[in-house]
């Protein structure tokens, strides 16, 4: 079968469709993201949970499973499950560690431990910034895996000359994080993971290092003919190391899930590898179903069971998550969610500087523009909130323009200044209001034709044209014109 080449599009309501054999099917989709926690030792021993060592030292006998060891949970992973699960609005319940067993060489025990049946987290929610929510249906504890270097060939075991292992990573605690079908859209997903980040990192769960492999995603792809319910055949798309791969790779996979059907072929239950050079994914094995691990609960453990009051302390130390400094920042400045710019400044990590120079009592629109755009580089945050509002308020008073207003705010961050010391010593005052008319004036005298058309013009081209004439005063004033009293002024003139 060749690549799938059907042309794809995402209508109003936010689905993903692919058109193929003259049926449109729609994505449905379910992410399953792992993360290792932040802990300084490993899930269920005193190894080292420790990134870049060199291979083979962060073990211990319990690594490796020799025999006459015992696990012991880490309390520290259970903590933080329990700190991600109560960011998340999920319910935190009793919990039983688990065998899975299977047979690769990167658990040396040849079982990984995991929570099957009873994990800890069950239900919640991730809103993404755009407003859509995706509903997650569990976050279990487990431990990590070993590392698998396949030497020679594509660096796949297929073909490869010999294997290395590496079990610095074996038996690191993890949380795996099972949303429900409700990503229906490539960029979907890639904001439910950034945003997941997001929350594990504010939550102080993980540090989401999806280049160090701390955060690794695996995507649940299906598709369905649009006006239908019933759910396709899904596969799992593995390597997703990053968030442009992880769009690329559903989108492939529709695309590709689509055509069989299209071609009335069956779409095989798969645990597929997305290969980020090709393009493409290519099947790795059928897909198991929980039967082939053959759970069993875990013998040498005993059922995790919170103490409700340590759940409640937990909670209460939480710091906001992103959704709700979103809506922070969205009420103080009198905007309404989803907005791009608010999203923006929260992910920056800026929103207290714009929550309290909006606070001091600056004008909010003027607070987000500044903080978004002028503030966005390197020592823009340093800003204190106080001195940005000062700012704001030479501005919003006609003192300074807002050309000027942005020149002044590069000098402050890293100077102690005022923005009134920064004003005078760059010679900024605000034009005499007869001075700016005459140079209005003059400008519209040295342009007729332009001006006909901007006076006797429809809206599209007057708005054009009040870029042009704005940039003539500000030329004409070395920077100096207020640009909102240009265009105030022109709109006197043309009688608007």
């Amino acid at each position: 079968m060749t690549a799938p080449t059907a042309p794809t599009t995402i209508d109003s309501d936010e689905v993903f469709t692919v058109e193929a054999g003259g049926t449109t099917f729609e994505l449905v989709c379910g992410l399953e993201v792992h993360a290792e926690l932040a802990t300084a030792t490993k899930m269920f021993s005193g190894a080292p949970n420790r990134f870049g060592d060199e291979p083979n030292t962060n073990v211990d006998p319990v690594t490796l499973g020799l025999p006459g060891t015992l696990p012991v949970v880490n309390e520290r992973a259970i903590e933080l499950a329990i700190r991600f699960g109560l960011a998340v609005g999920a319910e935190i319940r009793p919990s039983v560690f688990a065998r899975k067993n299977y047979f690769y060489p990167d658990m040396p025990k040849d079982f990984q431990i995991s929570q099957y049946d009873q994990p800890i987290v069950v239900d919640g929610s991730i809103e993404l910034p755009g407003g859509h929510v995706v509903g997650l249906e569990r976050a279990h504890l487990e431990e990590d895996t070993g590392k698998s270097t396949h030497v020679g060939g594509d660096g796949r075991i297929t073909g490869a000359e010999y294997s290395l292992v590496d079990y610095n990573r074996a038996g690191v605690p993890l949380l795996e994080i099972v949303s429900r079908p409700h990503v229906r859209t490539p960029e979907q997903a890639r904001q439910y993971v950034a945003e997941l980040r997001a929350v594990l990192v504010a939550a102080g769960v993980s540090d989401g290092k999806m280049e160090e492999g701390s955060l690794r995603v695996d995507a649940n792809v299906s598709v369905r003919p649009v006006g239908t319910d019933a759910l396709g055949t899904r596969c799992e798309i593995k390597n997703l190391n990053s968030l442009r791969s992880l769009g690329r790779a559903i989108e492939y996979e529709a695309r590709r899930q689509a055509d069989l059907i299209a071609a009335g072929e069956r779409v095989e239950q798969q645990t597929r590898h997305w290969d980020e050079d090709s393009g493409r994914t290519s099947k790795m094995r059928s897909k198991e179903e929980a039967d082939d691990y053959r759970y069993f609960p875990e013998p040498d453990l005993l059922p995790v069971t919170p103490d409700p009051a340590w759940i409640d302390a937990i909670g209460a130390a939480l710091p906001p998550m992103p959704a709700a400094r979103r809506r922070a920042v969205a009420d103080a400045a009198g905007v309404v969610l989803p907005d791009e710019t608010v999203a923006l400044i929260v992910e920056r990590g800026q929103d207290s500087q714009a929550l309290d120079a909006i606070t001091a009592g600056a004008d909010a629109a003027r607070v987000l523009v500044h903080v978004s755009q002028n503030l966005a580089g390197e020592g823009g945050a340093s800003v204190a909130p106080d001195r940005l509002a000062a700012l704001i308020a030479l501005e919003t008073s006609g003192a300074l323009t807002a050309t000027q207003a942005k020149a002044v705010l590069a000098e402050m961050v890293g100077s102690d200044a005022t923005p009134e010391e920064i004003a005078a010593a760059k010679g900024f005052e605000a034009m005499d209001t007869g001075a700016l008319e005459a140079m209005v004036d003059e400008v519209i005298a040295a342009h007729p034709d332009e001006w006909e058309t901007f006076r006797t013009g429809d809206d599209k081209a007057r708005g054009k044209l009040t870029g042009f004439f704005v940039g003539q005063v500000m030329r004409a004033s070395r920077g100096q014109a207020d640009g909102k009293a240009v265009t105030d002024l022109l709109r006197r003139r043309s009688g608007a």
